[in-house]
Parts: structure tokens; C-alpha cells; sequence
């Protein structure tokens, strides 16, 4: 391997994207460094549900249509202490403002469902932005908080309209386990039933509003889910507001930041600088790499860097020992270094 020398700026900047091409070699995966050094393009996904083990549970409600049960289900959360996230449109707002006010004042969370149920994955992006910005100037008029939630009418998102919903400060929102209480053919035992076989820890579950056998199905379900041990909270209270990723499947994870050492930046360097430039990968995505690894946020960070970036968050502290196991005396380095991607 060829010697290439880097100024202590340049070892800073490389050190992340270096301990990751490393640790590929140590996983096999190095696949990920192609798909880099190619600008493979990954497609956005919107939260699903959350990685985590507290069994704290997300109750929704997407409201678009009547409020012919509203008084019914805030009594039933309220008797099984469940904070539940309301997603409401600018439409019901208007025709309800009432209800929407009742969520709020009972300590329930409100999200943005659209102002007017468009098809989001085939409106233009001002459409888009205007659409959500007016039904959040409605939830704000009426509850005096400014939502940061958004779900998508009919569940549809494209990359345009995650990254336009991000831009605008608000997370997108889907689901793990659905009721498909909209279904007229769903029976409330039906409804019980699917909740109950699909929900887990950080599972984000949706129902909708004005629908008979949802206000059946739900006592039967809230008591079973709280004997289980579940938590009932408001999304905001179940996922990570920073400092997470999230995977194809549409999991968030949490990570944390990193803590890789010169020593370490300069011996990974050191045997992998060449295969780091063969990969193609460029100093701009470096240096976003670089930064959100750092931070330990790789919320903002393009989603086909986000499998390279947290691949060096996992794999940091293996790569801290191996290091400290050759500088300790044993002549690893000589061995790993005949084939380093194998």
C-alpha cells in the first residue's frame, strides 16, 4: 500500500469515513462503501415505529371525516390513563374546531393530517407546502401549539415530499400496526385481534375517528394493552428527537456520537487511505459523513450515507480494541493489511 500523508486537519475530516471503510473490512460489508462511492440512491422512508424496549406504545387517530364518537374516545382514554396523537385535517378544523380544541385541553397531542386530504405523492411542492403550512396555521389558531408531527393522507410519501416535510420542521409519521378500522367489512373483534397480535414496544398503532366498531374494539383493547404492560403515550413522547437513524423498514433508531482517537483516526488511515480513494468517495461526502458522526445526529445526513455513517457508530468500539490490541504488542497489522476489504 502506497504511503500518503495527511495534515492534522485532513486527518480530522478523514478520521469517520476511514474507521467506517475499516470496519467494513472487518464485517464484510463492503458493499457499502460502493454504494457511496457510486452515489447509490436510497429511497426515504418516514417513521414507523421506534426501536426501544420500555414498552411505551403510540396510540393514533387519523381525523378527516365526522366526530360522531369524539366525547366517547377521550372518555375511554382517559379511563386507562392513554395519551393518544390526533392527526387532524385543516377541514375538520373548520367543521369541528370544538373537537380539535376538546384533544388538546385533555392533554392529547395534534398532528397534521393535510388541510385538504390531497394525494401528497403527486402534488407539486408548493402545493404541498402550502397545503400542510395552512392546516398548522389552523391546529395553531385553535390549540396554541404548532404541530410537529405530519402523516400523509392514504399513507403515500415520495423522497420530494419527506424531504419537503423535513425542510418544514416537521417529522413524517406512519405506522407499525394498523387496525383497519376504516374497512366496513373489519369487525370490532377483528380490530381487537390485529392490534393485539401486532403491537410491540415502540409499535405506533392507527385508528380513525368516527367509526362504530373502533369505539367498540378500544376498551377491550386499551385494558388488554395496559395488563400487558404497554405505556400509552403521544408520539412526540415515543420517538427520538435527534440523534437517530432510520432503517429501510422505517425503525428509528437511536445512536450516539462516536469517540474515535487521533491514534485510532491515524491507524486506520494508515491502512486503508488507498482503498478509501478507489471507492470514490468525494470530500463533500466526507465531510457530512464526518459531522454527523461527530455529532452522533445522522437525522440530517443523505439516506445513502446514513447505512455507511452508522456502520462506524456501530462498529467504533471493535475497532477501539483491535487498535489497542496491536499497539499493545501483538503484529496484527502486517496480516489484516494482505487483504483488508476480504
Amino acid at each position: 500500500m502506497r504511503s500518503i500523508t495527511f495534515n492534522k486537519h485532513q486527518v480530522k475530516r478523514f478520521a469517520a469515513i476511514a474507521a467506517a471503510v475499516a470496519a467494513a473490512a472487518a464485517v464484510g460489508i463492503t458493499a457499502a462503501v460502493t454504494s457511496v462511492g457510486t452515489k447509490a440512491q436510497q429511497r426515504l422512508v418516514p417513521i414507523y415505529s421506534v426501536d426501544r424496549n420500555d414498552n411505551k406504545i403510540a396510540i393514533t387517530f387519523d381525523v378527516a371525516w365526522e366526530n360522531s364518537n369524539t366525547d366517547e374516545l377521550l372518555e375511554m382514554l382517559e379511563e386507562y390513563d392513554a395519551k393518544a396523537t390526533f392527526f387532524v385535517t385543516g377541514d375538520f378544523c373548520d367543521r369541528h374546531p370544538e373537537d380539535v380544541t376538546k384533544f388538546s385541553e385533555a392533554g392529547h397531542e395534534i398532528g397534521n393530517h393535510s388541510d385538504a386530504h390531497p394525494h401528497v405523492a403527486q402534488i407539486g411542492v408548493n402545493d404541498l407546502i402550502n397545503d400542510t403550512r395552512e392546516c398548522s396555521r389552523k391546529i395553531k389558531m385553535l390549540t396554541g401549539k404548532e404541530p410537529t408531527l405530519y402523516r400523509a393522507p392514504y399513507g403515500e410519501y415520495s423522497d420530494n415530499m419527506l424531504t419537503t416535510i423535513d425542510g418544514m420542521g416537521l417529522k413524517t409519521i406512519q405506522w407499525d400496526t394498523d387496525s383497519i378500522d376504516w374497512d366496513k367489512s373489519t369487525t370490532a373483534e377483528d380490530i381487537e385481534k390485529r392490534i393485539m397480535k401486532n403491537t410491540k414496544s415502540g409499535s405506533i398503532l392507527l385508528f380513525h375517528n368516527d367509526l362504530e366498531n373502533t369505539t367498540k374494539a378500544l376498551p377491550s383493547i386499551l385494558n388488554q394493552l395496559k395488563k400487558s404492560g404497554y405505556e400509552f403515550v403521544c408520539v412526540s413522547d415515543l420517538i427520538y428527537p435527534d440523534n437517530y437513524t432510520i432503517d429501510a423498514n422505517g425503525v428509528q433508531k437511536s445512536v450516539k456520537a462516536s469517540i474515535i482517537s487521533d491514534e485510532e483516526i491515524e491507524a486506520v488511515l494508515s491502512q486503508y487511505s488507498a482503498q478509501i480513494e478507489a471507492a470514490g468517495i468525494t470530500d463533500e461526502e466526507i465531510a457530512l459523513a464526518v459531522s454527523a458522526i461527530k455529532s452522533g445526529d445522522l437525522s440530517r445526513l443523505p439516506e445513502k450515507l446514513r447505512p455507511f455513517a452508522q456502520q462506524v457508530i456501530n462498529s467504533v468500539d471493535n475497532l477501539s480494541g483491535s487498535t489497542s490490541s496491536d499497539s499493545s504488542g501483538g503484529d496484527n497489522s502486517s496480516e489484516s493489511s494482505d487483504d483488508p476489504l476480504k
